[in-house]
């Protein structure tokens, strides 16, 4: 079974680049060559984006390698495959990394666990259930990263397939 799915570098320095690059190219097994750009909304730095197509789990496998890169500002995503949902991840050196269940419409599906914790932490005063429900959606990542998604709009598309 074959998943697709788009890795967004949003920022990073260009010394970074090839190790990205190298580390893209270990998830999808086959040599990774971007095409990077200026990013506009942090001087002095790059983007890139790669359209892939390969195992389902390779944009966890893409997160799993850079999540601790504390220079990179980057997003992951698959689209569902039968038998798996579409799933977007999202890291910022301030927020670290944020998982969001993908439905078909393109909403963030919440777990019922999840929602059930958060609710339950809300009643005994833990936390507020409006801060953790914008956790849940991934809002602060969101708010983060829209200014470098905005400066990214119109660059170029790479499309990649990997050795399955």
């Amino acid at each position: 079974m074959t998943a697709r799915g788009v890795f967004y570098v949003h920022s990073a320095p260009p010394a970074l680049s090839p190790h990205i690059e190298w580390a893209a190219a270990g998830v999808l097994g086959v040599p990774v060559s971007l095409e990077w750009t200026d990013q506009a909304a942090a001087p002095g730095t790059l983007r890139a984006e790669l359209h892939w197509e390969g195992r389902p789990g390779t944009a966890a496998g893409i997160t799993s390698a850079l999540r601790t890169w504390k220079l990179v500002r980057f997003e992951a995503t698959e689209d569902p495959t039968p038998g798996s949902d579409g799933v977007r991840f999202s890291f910022t050196p301030s927020l670290g990394v944020f998982t969001g269940v993908i439905g078909a419409s393109g909403d963030i599906m919440i777990p019922e666990d999840r929602l059930r914790s958060v609710m339950a932490n809300a009643a005994v005063g833990k936390i507020t259930l409006e801060h953790e429900l914008e956790r849940l959606l991934g809002t602060p990542w969101d708010n983060e990263l829209e200014p470098f998604r905005r400066a990214g709009d119109g660059a170029p598309v790479r499309w990649l397939h990997a050795a399955v």
